[in-house]
């Protein structure tokens, strides 16, 4: 089988080739890069099964990276590393299309974790490449969802959304007009209910909303002080 590829980007020389000799170690195929500009080329060459970015970058910020790469993958799983704590920072991130965030310092124990809970299947390290069922889908008032493609239609329109956010769906989904708690959410695709995390699934909460206003009646009731619920 062939090993799982990372694009590792990250300025800082020493600590990028600890993160690198640590990822092989625990059997990864990494492709280190040193800037922003670098990482970009290497996406567009190699495409990787994952991007690890650092924030700040020479040349390009992972910011910018992350950006271009959706113009054309709403797929690959990106990761930011960054230093910054301010949660304008985390909700950046996200809607520069990242689907993790990982503060530094970090270990990496945990940042493999996070890798491995992005491949797999439903986010809850389920070995990766495992296939998904192909005649899911959820009726949502008039809105269709199709998990496995990651994509909700109505009519002849179709809208894509990120891994993460046909997961925070599903869960949904699966428990319509039933509130889900906010640590559920946050524990179930996240792994722990940490702040960083908190503000994550507020902003694609927050996007959610959006692609599911082609139907009026379709919301996301926030019940506070509990959760989440989805009706319609």
């Amino acid at each position: 089988m062939d090993k799982t590829s990372i694009l590792f980007a990250e300025d800082e020389l020493a600590l990028a080739h600890i993160v690198r000799e640590s990822l092989q170690e625990n059997g990864f195929d990494v492709t280190l890069c040193a800037n922003g500009e670098q990482a970009l080329a290497n996406y567009k060459s190699r495409r990787p099964d994952i991007l690890v970015l650092d924030i700040m970058m020479p040349k390009m910020d992972g910011f910018e990276v992350a950006k271009k790469v959706r113009e054309t993958d709403k797929i690959t799983p990106i990761i930011f590393l960054t230093a910054r704590s301010q949660p304008k920072d985390v909700v950046n991130g996200f809607e520069a299309g990242a689907n993790d965030y990982l503060k530094k310092p970090f270990s990496v124990e945990e940042l493999v974790v996070r890798i491995k809970v992005l491949l797999s299947d439903n986010r809850l390290l389920i070995p990766a490449r495992q296939v998904k069922p192909l005649n899911e889908s959820y009726q949502i008032g008039n809105i269709t969802f199709i998990p496995f493609k990651n994509i909700i239609q109505q009519g002849i329109n179709n809208w894509q959304l990120t891994s993460r956010e046909s997961d925070i769906l599903k869960l949904l989904c699966k428990e319509q007009h039933e509130v889900i708690p906010r640590k559920v959410l946050l524990d179930t695709i996240w792994g722990d209910d940490s702040f960083f995390n908190a503000r994550s699934l507020d902003v694609f909460i927050s996007k959610l909303r959006g692609h599911l206003k082609a139907d009026p009646n379709v919301q996301i009731i926030t019940v506070r002080g509990l959760g989440y619920k989805l009706v319609w």
